[in-house]
């Protein structure tokens, strides 16, 4: 898939459903899919087949998948994949993290994040000095809430910093011991 010029146009607005709007499924002039495509018991193959045929030239069909996995939606066909074909993306929902989505966030689109993707605008936002008011309007938490966080990331930030500086001494320490004695200086 290549990217489009017009990255934000493919994440969803929380709350957003108008584009359903402009899905294959939906019933016009020229065509009256049955519903009953997108429900099919397991061995209905003509069912599964005719709905992911529909699905193919959908031109939402990120859309619709987002949607089914950021509602945890596991019933029926959503996005051209069936229920079985969705549920190792269910579980693997939670530790997705795009980076186009943190960065559509911190500019103040009001997308879905998933809980990896909250922990890097947190981070992100910290790093790059964003108000803890900003950070509460971004995801939509209080700005208390939004102070626990920062401190949190201060917290963790500091503790990297420590662990880094001990890595460091003790990788020095280990190569000063290994020295011969001739080639070490005073301190």
């Amino acid at each position: 898939m290549h990217d489009t010029p017009n990255q934000s146009a493919k994440y969803r607005l929380r709350g957003d459903q108008t584009w359903q709007d402009h899905a294959a499924c939906q019933p016009s002039d020229h065509h009256e899919p049955d519903p009953e495509w997108f429900f099919p018991e397991p061995d209905e193959t003509g069912k599964i087949a005719a709905a992911k045929m529909l699905c193919a030239q959908c031109p939402v069909r990120r859309a619709c998948l987002d949607a089914a996995l950021e509602t945890n939606d596991t019933f029926g066909i959503r996005g051209g994949l069936t229920e079985e074909e969705r549920a190792s993306l269910h579980t693997k929902m939670a530790a997705r993290l795009d980076r186009r989505r943190v960065q559509e966030a911190l500019a103040g689109r009001d997308v879905h994040l998933t809980h990896a993707e909250r922990l890097a605008v947190i981070h992100t936002a910290y790093q790059q000095g964003i108000p803890p008011e900003r950070l509460a309007w971004i995801l939509q938490v209080t700005y208390e809430h939004a102070q626990k966080l920062y401190r949190a990331e201060c917290r963790a930030h500091r503790n990297r910093d420590i662990s880094q500086k001990n890595k460091n001494a003790t990788s020095n320490t280990a190569r000063t011991k290994d020295q011969p004695s001739s080639y070490r200086t005073a301190a």
